[in-house]
């Protein structure tokens, strides 16, 4: 009786490609969260600005402590002066809205837009993880938006950076969500203000100005402007030829021609002013990424300075109160 060989297991390729794609995103957030905590040094800052809410540890009081944390139980049991310290609320709520459109698949440096969203994503969404925050996201470009509901933990994080790397199928009949449906998805999905963060190239019209602003008023908004640098200028290689990424209409550019370069040049840093002075009048915060520079160093740099300004307004607060 011949014995049945056991037929080997064929291989999938549509298993191959998603086991790299979550290999390249846990090498993503391994070296993102490696890097960042070697440039963000100091203690945990909570959602709120000052000491801190929650009771902590009981100490022995010392000149200078605020005698409105005297804890006099303790004081009564030990027979010397204590107080009980404080300690920073650690549960905030960070909303990712992040751009998946095709124009991000855009890229001429060291990585593609599309990564460098991705990256920051990852940046911010494990940063407020280790915290015990709550990190939810809505994911918009092709397609309908897609929202990850906020919680705790890193899977929530994880889900949020598959959306982003994934390319849903779409025609003619998609309708493609835009920042703007974006932006209207947060207020009936947010539990409570915390932290939204914009990630986007803001190429769309200026429809999400106004979402914006209604956004900025219950909530903390950073905008993270994702910028390749051929978006700024064009490089002198002849005549070359540009496809729309969301369209797939194409263009014949004499970039040989001096003024063509310095007309695009014009454009490109009038359409980039528009977008800063609309997020400046919608009081958020404006960081720009480059696909051409050490983005992880740049986004450390800002997170430094905006921990440091928070903490002197609150300084200079509490000193024009006194």
């Amino acid at each position: 009786m011949r014995r049945r060989e056991k037929a080997a297991p064929r291989e999938d390729a549509s298993v191959g490609v998603a086991e790299h794609d979550a290999r390249r995103l846990r090498q993503l957030e391994l070296t993102v969260v490696r890097r960042l905590d070697g440039l963000l040094q100091g203690g945990y800052r909570g959602r709120f600005v000052g000491p801190g809410s929650e009771p902590g540890e009981g100490r022995e009081y010392q000149i200078g402590d605020d005698f409105r944390r005297m804890d006099w139980k303790l004081t009564a049991r030990s027979g010397t002066p204590m107080v009980r310290d404080v300690v920073a609320d650690r549960e905030l709520e960070l909303w990712i809205v992040a751009d998946r459109s095709p124009s991000l698949d855009f890229g001429t440096a060291a990585l593609p837009k599309r990564d460098l969203a991705i990256g920051t994503a990852a940046a911010f969404g494990f940063l407020a993880a280790r915290a015990g925050s709550r990190v939810g996201a809505v994911v918009f470009g092709r397609g309908s938006a897609v929202t990850t509901r906020a919680r705790v933990g890193r899977q929530p994080v994880r889900e949020v950076l598959h959306h982003l790397d994934d390319r849903p199928v779409v025609d003619e009949t998609t309708v493609t969500s835009t920042l703007d449906d974006a932006l209207r998805v947060i207020p009936r999905v947010a539990r409570d203000t915390g932290v939204v963060v914009v990630i986007s190239d803001f190429l769309d019209a200026d429809e999400w100005a106004r979402p914006l602003r209604a956004l900025r008023a219950s909530h903390d908004v950073i905008a993270v402007e994702i910028i390749d640098p051929i978006e700024l200028e064009l490089p002198d290689v002849g005549l070359a030829v540009f496809e729309d990424p969301e369209t797939g209409a194409q263009l014949e550019v004499p970039t040989g021609r001096r003024d063509v370069r310095d007309r695009y040049a014009a454009r490109a840093a009038a359409r980039r002013a528009e977008v800063h002075e609309t997020l400046r009048h919608a009081a958020a915060d404006h960081v720009v990424l480059r696909t051409d520079s050490d983005w992880v160093l740049d986004l450390a740099r800002y997170l430094r300075r905006r921990r440091r300004t928070a903490w002197l307004a609150h300084a200079t607060k509490t000193l024009a109160i006194r």
